[in-house]
């Protein structure tokens, strides 16, 4: 019996993953559906329409000015949306399907969008 802890748990494991991969893959499927370019295509300096779930949603001052900084997941990867001098904005919030529109720039690693134009998705919307 000293297996099959490791072995059940190996399985919820697999299923776990394949059930994260699952969901990365229809998001990316709904995005691209949306005419959203994918964050891992994204090239630096290029006008685009990215898609995806807001997964943080954080106020982090930029240079004394504040910042509100939204972290979007489209299932292929992440980048920030960053609204400088706001606080807040309705609708803005984690786990919201947003689509956005701006210059795309890389803050090391990171693709980043600078007070990017955007569209709030229904809620529960695909």
């Amino acid at each position: 019996m000293g297996e099959h802890p490791g072995v059940l748990r190996r399985a919820v494991s697999r299923l776990a993953t394949s059930a994260k991969v699952h969901e990365a893959e229809e998001l990316q499927k709904g995005c691209v559906q949306l005419g959203a370019t994918l964050v891992s295509d994204l090239q630096t300096h290029e006008r685009v329409t990215v898609a995806g779930t807001l997964r943080t949603v954080t106020l982090r001052p930029r240079a004394g000015v504040p910042a509100l900084v939204a972290e979007l997941y489209d299932g292929s990867g992440s980048l920030s949306l960053v609204w400088l001098g706001r606080r807040r904005i309705p609708g803005i919030d984690p786990g919201r399907q947003v689509v956005a529109f701006g210059r795309v720039t890389y803050d090391g690693e990171l693709p980043v969008i600078f007070n990017p134009r955007y569209e709030l998705r229904p809620v529960g919307a695909e």
